[in-house]
C-alpha cells in the first residue's frame, strides 16, 4: 500500500478524452492517489494514470482471471485526447503500456505472463517504494511479480521494478514524456528461458479507433511506414498514431541504445492497434540469477503526426542526457 497527499481534483473517468487548453509554458507536473491509481497532472491537464492494485473490471463479460493492475492507461496528449486502450474486446490482456513474457521457460515449465487468460501466468502490482514531485516532473517507483501458476503451489519467477517520471514539454511541439525503465530480477536460482518468440515484452495498445489495418499510421527509426514492413524491422525509435476524433495523435515510443540487443526488434500488429519491442524475435534469450535485466524506453505523447526529424531529435536528445 502507499499514501500520497489527499485528492485535490475531480476524478476522470477511464478512457475519457477531455480537451483542454494548451498551457503557454511548461507546466509542473503533479501525482495525486485517486483509489488504485496515481494520476498525473499538468496543470489541469491529465497525462497518465498508473492502475496500481487491479481496478474493477469495465464489463461484467470479462472472466475474473484478466483483472490486472501494474500497467499505465490512459495516457493522453496535451490537447486531452486518449492515446491507449485498455481490455479491448479482441485482446481483453492488453493494457495501455505493460510489460509481460509471452513464450517462456520456467523450472521445466512453461508459464505465459501475456496471456492470461490460460491461466498459466500473470503480473502482479506488489506495491509502491515511492512517490515524488521535484523540478517540475512527478515519478514513483513500484514493485511487481512474474507469478508461475504452473506451479503447485505458485510461484514467482521474476521481481520487476518499474522507475517512471513523467514530464510536460511546450518548446517547439506540445509534448507528454514518460520514461520508463524496467529492472526485472530472478526470484529464484533459475533463470527465465525465453525462446525465440514474434512477441512479449514492452507492449502499447493504441486507441481504439486506431483498429483497422488503414486506421494505424507508422514511421519506424529507418524510415519505414508500411506497418507489415516495419514489423520484424529493428529501430531505435517508431511512431505509432492515427485520428482520435477526427483528429491526428500518437505516441513515439524511444529504445535506449544500452538496452538488450538495441536497435531492438520490433512487433507491429498487421490490424490491430498494438506495438511491441520484442528483442526476443532474434533468437532465445534469459534472464538470469544476479543479471539484472534492465529496458529503458520513453514515450512522447503529442497531437498531429511526428516527423522523422522531431523523433530523432527527441531520440538524440534523450540518449545524450546524462
Amino acid at each position: 500500500m502507499f499514501r500520497v497527499p489527499p485528492l485535490a481534483c475531480a476524478v476522470l473517468a477511464l478512457g475519457m478524452s477531455v480537451l483542454l487548453p494548451q498551457a503557454a509554458a511548461d507546466a509542473a507536473v503533479s501525482v495525486k492517489k485517486e483509489g488504485k491509481q496515481l494520476v498525473f497532472r499538468a496543470g489541469e491537464r491529465e497525462i497518465v494514470r498508473y492502475q496500481a492494485e487491479p481496478g474493477e473490471l469495465p464489463r461484467p463479460t470479462i472472466k475474473e482471471a484478466f483483472q490486472r493492475g501494474a500497467y499505465l492507461h490512459p495516457i493522453h496528449t496535451p490537447s486531452g485526447r486518449v492515446v491507449t486502450d485498455d481490455y479491448p474486446s479482441d485482446h481483453l490482456h492488453h493494457h495501455g503500456v505493460w510489460f509481460p513474457w509471452t513464450k517462456t521457460e520456467f523450472e521445466g515449465r512453461k508459464p505465459d505472463f501475456w496471456n492470461m487468460g490460460a491461466k498459466t501466468g500473470r503480473v502482479d502490482f506488489v506495491g509502491i517504494d515511492k512517490v515524488w514531485e521535484e523540478k517540475g516532473r512527478a515519478g514513483f517507483s513500484a514493485r511487481h511479480a512474474f507469478v508461475d501458476l504452473t506451479a503447485k503451489p505458485s510461484k514467482m519467477a521474476l521481481n520487476e521494478t518499474w522507475e517512471v517520471t513523467v514530464s510536460a514539454a511546450t518548446d517547439g511541439t506540445p509534448r507528454h514524456i514518460i520514461d520508463l525503465t524496467s529492472t526485472q530480477t530472478c526470484a529464484t536460482e533459475e533463470p527465465l528461458k525465453l525462446p525465440k518468440y514474434h512477441y512479449g515484452g514492452l507492449g502499447f495498445r493504441g486507441h481504439g479507433d486506431w483498429n483497422g489495418a488503414a486506421a494505424l499510421r507508422v514511421l519506424t527509426s529507418e524510415g519505414i511506414t508500411d506497418r507489415k514492413q516495419a514489423n520484424e524491422s529493428r529501430g531505435k525509435w517508431c511512431w505509432v498514431g492515427g485520428d482520435v476524433g477526427g483528429e491526428p495523435a500518437g505516441v513515439t515510443i524511444l529504445c535506449h541504445p544500452e538496452n538488450f540487443r538495441f536497435p531492438q526488434p520490433m512487433r507491429v500488429h498487421p490490424n490491430e492497434p498494438f506495438f511491441c519491442f520484442a528483442p526476443q524475435q532474434l533468437g532465445e534469450m534469459a534472464i538470469e540469477p544476479g543479471k539484472p535485466y534492465v529496458s529503458r524506453y520513453r514515450f512522447i505523447v503529442t497531437d498531429g503526426q511526428t516527423t522523422a526529424e522531431q523523433a530523432e531529435g527527441w531520440w538524440k536528445e534523450w540518449t545524450a542526457a546524462k
